[in-house]
This record gives structure tokens, C-alpha cells and sequence, in this order.
């Protein structure tokens, strides 16, 4: 772990301590679940956000090319010099 020094209101202190003491478990360790809750929330609005900014250029740039499908290896290697 890693330690870190975070400062509190004293309002936010008295609450995470009366959770602590009813959970019977350490300040750190409310805080710890406090912020793997936020995480995993952020974490999954980017997926989703990420997921979204893909889908929204599906279709928006045409090549005029009607065979890119069967052909896409060979424009590949085109693209790329032959690698």
C-alpha cells in the first residue's frame, strides 16, 4: 500500500469515524472502499464514454472504395509499404 495524507472537513472525519467504529474496522480502510466505490463507478462511465466516441465515427469517413472488405489486407500492405 501506499500511504498517502488526505486532510478532512471535520464533519467528513466525524462521519467516516462513526462508520468505522459501527463497522468495526479503520478509517483507512472506509475511506479505502469510499474511494474503490468511486473508482469503479468513474471507471465505468469512461468505458462507456470511450465506448460511445468510438461508435459516434462508425460509418463517417468513406474511402469510395466498394471492396475493402474482401480486399483489406492487400490496402494494408499498400498503406504500409509491404512491411
Amino acid at each position: 500500500m501506499v500511504r498517502t495524507q488526505i486532510q478532512l472537513t471535520e464533519e467528513q472525519s466525524r462521519q467516516i469515524r462513526s462508520i468505522a467504529e459501527e463497522n468495526n474496522t479503520s478509517m483507512a480502510e472506509v475511506i479505502r472502499r469510499a474511494v474503490d466505490d468511486w473508482l469503479a463507478r468513474y471507471g465505468d462511465e469512461l468505458a462507456a464514454t470511450q465506448q460511445e466516441r468510438a461508435l459516434e465515427v462508425v460509418g463517417r469517413y468513406r474511402s469510395g472504395l466498394s471492396d475493402i472488405s474482401d480486399r483489406h489486407d492487400d490496402y494494408l500492405a499498400e498503406a504500409y509499404g509491404d512491411l
